[in-house]
């Protein structure tokens, strides 16, 4: 069964190659969905599969990569169905 979930992740996300190497774990972890800056500093993304996948993406998500210093996420019910994991423009 397929989970989605949205997170919004704060902090030092920005500018330190945060979507990109999301993306790359995603693709790794065989999850679905996007990920984007947004104007208020913060990375929104939509995360599909199954619950071990989403579980370890939302892990990943709490420490980022290098350079980054991750305050918060906060993880909701996400909606959707996704063919890939894209970057997004900001919204």
């Amino acid at each position: 069964m397929t989970e989605v979930r949205r997170l919004v992740i704060s902090g030092l996300v920005q500018g330190i190659g945060f979507r990109y190497s999301m993306a790359a774990q995603a693709r790794a972890l065989g999850v679905t969905g996007w990920v984007r800056n947004r104007r208020d500093g913060s990375v929104e993304a939509m995360v599909a599969g199954n619950a071990e996948q989403v579980a370890a993406m939302i892990a990943w998500s709490r420490q980022g990569p290098a350079g980054a210093a991750v305050d918060h996420v906060a993880v909701e019910l996400g909606e959707g169905s996704h063919g890939d994991f894209e970057q997004r423009p900001t919204a």
